[in-house]
């Protein structure tokens, strides 16, 4: 069984701000454009490698007027990328030259991990990995493919308390305590290399968070097929007491929702069907793509969309 993150969701500002800043200064591929389902609105912008494989991908609800959020107890503190061990250097460079806000490079769990900001002031890493060099990456856009990120690490969570929220990730999500490190505890996923990294630090007492531009809105995690979700929502409900949503139908992956016990959002998504069903793999994110109960809206939803390159 696969598990691991399938996704990160966070909330943004101007879309192509967003854009510029993923695609350009990190070198992300766009995998799909997208809007809101429920809220069409708006964007829905996805990021990841050139497949859009699941553990690589960063999303976005771009609002052009999003208030500014709070990271606190119950939310993400940070989302962090995978890079080879000797790109450090060159990230450390490129930062410099963007005026990307960074901190110098710091030892967290053995590994070299450069923090930085994105235009919104969302937490974000990049994790040296020793021996990724040779694993595939994005390698049309403005980074070296030598260098480009091989999709998430992982995240880092806050809450109150990490025994419940650990108890969630080991019994339901298929991940193992491997460290500790002062009040964070590391969960990996058995057998998951990509987005196989979840930290979660207990913080009782720190004020709480508030949702908004920089902030993460759920985290994802893989499910293979609709049997495997539904073991894991039958495990949840049986072992823990919490109810997830019903599943929905995001076309690229079918998703159930719930709030795990230190507050934050959660999502089981599953792998399948992918990015590439309703547009060729080579050109994922090249139009905006629209699910078949808003195809009927398709032009009153581009008048009020934002232009994007």
């Amino acid at each position: 069984m696969q598990n691991g993150i399938h996704h990160v969701t966070a909330i943004a500002g101007p879309a192509h701000r967003n854009l510029n800043f993923y695609t350009r200064a990190l070198g992300l591929r766009l995998v799909k454009k997208t809007v809101n389902f429920d809220d069409p609105s708006t964007y829905h912008l996805y990021y990841g490698d050139e497949a859009g494989q699941p553990g690589t991908i960063l999303t976005f609800f771009p609002w052009e007027h999003a208030a500014p959020g709070r990271v606190g107890i119950g939310e993400t503190q940070e989302t962090m990328f995978r890079i080879p061990e000797s790109a450090v250097g060159f990230w450390t460079h490129r930062f410099l030259e963007k005026g990307v806000p960074h901190e110098a490079p710091e030892k967290r769990f053995g590994e070299t991990v450069l923090t930085f900001k994105d235009p919104d002031g969302m937490r974000l890493a990049l994790v040296a990995v020793p021996g990724i060099e040779g694993e595939s990456a994005w390698n049309g856009g403005d980074v070296p493919v030598e260098h480009a990120i091989r999709g998430l690490h992982g995240v880092s969570l806050l809450v109150a308390d990490a025994a419940p929220t650990g108890a969630i990730l080991t019994n339901v999500l298929g991940f193992k305590e491997i460290a500790r490190d002062g009040s964070v505890v590391r969960f990996k996923a058995d057998g998951t290399a990509v987005g196989g990294i979840v930290d979660v630090r207990g913080a009782g007492g720190f004020l709480a968070g508030r949702s908004g531009a920089g902030t993460v809105h759920h985290i994802a995690f893989r499910a293979k097929d609709d049997a495997a979700q539904a073991a894991m929502v039958a495990k949840l409900a049986r072992d823990h007491g919490i109810t997830a949503t019903e599943q929905k139908n995001r076309d690229y992956f079918r998703a159930v929702y719930f709030r795990e016990p230190g507050g934050l959002l959660f999502e089981i998504a599953t792998d399948d069907p992918g990015f590439a069903i309703d547009e060729p793999a080579t050109s994922l994110g090249a139009s905006l793509k629209l699910p078949r109960f808003l195809e009927p809206r398709r032009k009153d939803i581009e008048a009020i969309l934002p232009a994007l390159p």
